[in-house]
């Protein structure tokens, strides 16, 4: 093995703007400029997702819909159309295919992508990037921001500088500077908790973190401290996995109206269960264990769960699992407010990364620029 440096890679995080939302304003013209949000508007309901005509009034993701609806009187409502969604993505990770073999999907509305390989030959990151979200805003009339840079942390960093409908470049000499200019709380894992945390250290920029050094990193924020030190300086070595496994695959509900009887109960698990078996069936993954989660109307959760030696067979094992599991728990005392089923223990075959590609194919030469 030789101790020669690897070449610097040449990375874009591409994420949808306000996706979901803005597939409700394509589709519907009337919610064009308007705020939407996407959810359920009952007094359980949350936002999905919200078009920046919402955002300007505070309107979130995960937000409570009667907050949202109070901080915007004026909010649509719109329900969510996953398959539509679901069919849209994949369109997007057709035209990501086109550029790189190396595409790491973190949900239906972004990707990583590894252009080290130039694949179509044109000799830079920003000529593909440029390139993926114009095919991106023709094909599917909507916008994508991306960000480029040399590793997976500032490219992230670097999506989110532009939106919406932006591109921002961080170049390897950049990097560090660019990272110390921005505040913690940007940093992916950097949680409102561990934002407070860190204000009361003292650290509210990139440049507060990098002054710390690794030990004293490492006395406040444990195994972690390690992982911020490198994060500082703008260093990060993980690669883009073209097959991100998951350790489950799972669908949840909650309901407007608490549901009490049998029947419905079974009802509602079977549409938990198609739409399990169809995320099951999209990416391709297999496992051994099944798991049913009950949250009641007084807020009380339990799980159950069976697992077996070998994979599940096929969608009707699943739902006869589910099924079983959900008998175990019959008849309930209180009204369910909440059903979920997951697949654990997932395996999938074919898993590459961008650091298996041959030594040809990592020593490309092409500039950022």
């Amino acid at each position: 093995m030789s101790d020669q440096p690897l070449p610097i890679r040449k990375i874009i995080h591409v994420d949808m703007d306000a996706f979901f939302a803005s597939v409700e304003q394509r589709d519907h013209p009337d919610l064009r400029g308007k705020p939407v949000a996407v959810g359920g508007s009952s007094r359980r309901g949350v936002v999905a997702a919200a078009s920046y005509e919402a955002r300007v009034f505070g309107v979130r993701s995960a937000m409570p819909s009667v907050t949202a609806a109070r901080r915007c009187p004026d909010l649509i409502f719109v329900k969510s159309r996953f398959d539509v969604y679901r069919e849209v993505s994949g369109q997007i990770r057709e035209i990501f295919s086109r550029y790189t073999d190396a595409i790491e999907p973190l949900s239906l509305d972004e990707a990583y992508l590894d252009v080290t390989e130039d694949k179509l030959g044109l000799g830079s990151a920003i000529r593909i990037a440029k390139a993926i979200r114009a095919a991106i805003q023709e094909e599917t009339g909507l916008t994508a921001s991306a960000g480029v840079s040399y590793n997976k942390f500032i490219a992230k960093l670097a999506s989110d500088q532009n939106k919406p409908d932006g591109l921002c470049v961080i170049l390897p000499d950049q990097g560090p500077n660019f990272v110390a200019s921005l505040p913690v709380k940007r940093f992916h894992g950097v949680g409102p908790k561990t934002n407070e945390k860190m204000a009361r250290l003292g650290i509210q920029t990139g440049a507060d973190l990098r002054a710390k050094d690794v030990a004293w990193l490492s006395v406040h924020f444990g195994s972690w401290g390690e992982g911020l030190y490198r994060m500082a300086r703008g260093i990060d070595d993980r690669p883009v996995r073209s097959s991100r496994v998951r350790k489950s695959l799972g669908a949840e509900r909650t309901y407007s109206d608490d549901k009490w009887t049998e029947a419905d109960l079974r009802e509602a698990l079977d549409g938990i269960v198609a739409i399990v078996w169809d995320r099951i069936a999209e990416r391709q993954v297999r496992g051994r264990t099944v798991t049913l989660k009950v949250k009641f109307a007084d807020f009380r959760q339990i799980t159950r769960a069976q697992s077996l030696e070998r994979a599940v067979a096929d969608r009707e094992e699943f739902s006869a699992i589910g099924h079983g599991l959900l008998g175990d728990v019959m008849p309930v005392e209180n009204g369910v407010r909440l059903l979920g089923l997951t697949l654990g223990s997932l395996e999938q075959e074919g898993e590459k990364n961008s650091q298996d590609l041959p030594p040809a194919q990592r020593q490309a030469s092409f500039a950022f620029e």
